[in-house]
């Protein structure tokens, strides 16, 4: 364990630019790192021109940058793990952190695999063992009903973070640290091979400060109009609940929930959503929540800041009218 030393982020990245995941790690790192008295490292696999200075303005004290115009082009999961565990082996970092998001759900186990570790997946909580130092890993369990304490015997101890679990890290343009480059591990015979990257949906409800959601309450896809004129009278975005995703209502980017997006939205609205655990999970956290349902014992008015208790197609068209009545005063 001595040889192991610092948390290490994986700096997450698209196209060159950072996902602020990976800012929401940096400053949870940093707080681990200064109660274990060690340094925070960050790891970026991508093209060249990435800003990592900005990875130490938030907190790094050294980048590791794996760079690489052509290789790095499409986010090919086996060659990005193959450069990660590379750097990892090199710097024998104690932590190593990944956001929850699609891409790194996808890749982190490749890297724990790899590297013969253990992997908590799904943490909305990271702390310190006063005792023995060890990181101990808090992930929601049993549809949030309780939440597991997890500890890794075999370093590096593994987690991945969902987006919007943790606050960013405070941008200090002041900070100094080192920027170590590496040369790419290109692998020979690769397995898979990406073809073309094709996007559904240029769609994240993750940073929206406006959510408006449906649930079971809504009766066919048709219906969704109703909820998208109250979503854009509002200035917001469209939210969904499970069971209308998995009912092909509308698309998983819309999903709001534990499997789904966490939000944390100034104005949550929730239509015709009772309060599962799972839903409640991504959402809980919203600046003000909202609630219109026909059930006045659904959990979501437990939460609620404000609830109607009525048919929202009845009361989705009232507030869209009276909205737009007082757009058109101002």
């Amino acid at each position: 364990m001595a040889e192991h030393k610092g948390v290490m982020v994986f700096g997450e990245q698209k196209k060159g630019k950072i996902h602020k995941v990976t800012y929401e790690l940096l400053g949870k790192a940093c707080e681990l790192a200064a109660k274990l008295d060690e340094q925070v490292y960050c790891c970026v696999v991508g093209p060249s021109g990435i800003q990592v200075d900005e990875l130490i303005f938030r907190g790094a004290d050294k980048v590791f940058y794996v760079t690489d115009d052509d290789l790095f082009e499409l986010p090919e999961v086996l060659t990005y793990a193959k450069n990660i565990v590379r750097v990892i082996e090199d710097v024998k970092p104690e932590i190593c952190l990944f956001g929850a998001t699609s891409f790194g759900r996808s890749l982190a186990p490749r890297v724990a695999a790899a590297l013969k570790c253990g992997l908590t997946a799904d943490c909305t909580g990271l702390e310190i063992d006063a005792g023995d130092g060890k990181l101990i890993q808090i992930r929601p369990a049993f549809s949030e009903n309780i939440l597991a304490h997890i500890k890794s015997k075999v370093l590096p101890q593994m987690s991945t973070v969902r987006y919007k679990e943790f606050d960013e890290a405070v941008r200090d343009s002041s900070r100094k640290g080192e920027v170590k480059t590496y040369e790419p591990i290109r692998i020979a015979d690769p397995m898979i091979e990406i073809l073309e990257e094709i996007q559904k949906e240029e769609f994240s409800i993750a940073d929206a400060k406006v959510v408006v959601s449906a649930g079971k309450g809504l009766k066919s896809p048709e219906d969704l109009k109703l909820i998208r004129e109250l979503a854009e009278a509002l200035g917001g975005v469209v939210g969904s609940s499970r069971p209308l995703v998995e009912e092909g209502f509308i698309s998983k980017a819309h999903q709001v929930g534990y499997s789904g997006n966490r939000v944390k939205p100034k104005l949550y609205v929730a239509c015709g959503v009772s309060g599962a655990p799972q839903h409640i999970a991504g959402m809980k956290e919203s600046e003000m929540i909202f609630a219109i349902n026909t059930d006045p014992s659904a959990p979501i008015f437990n939460i609620a800041d404000y609830g109607i208790v009525g048919d929202l197609y009845e009361v989705v068209p009232k507030l869209i009218e009276r909205i737009n009545t007082r757009k058109d005063v101002q």
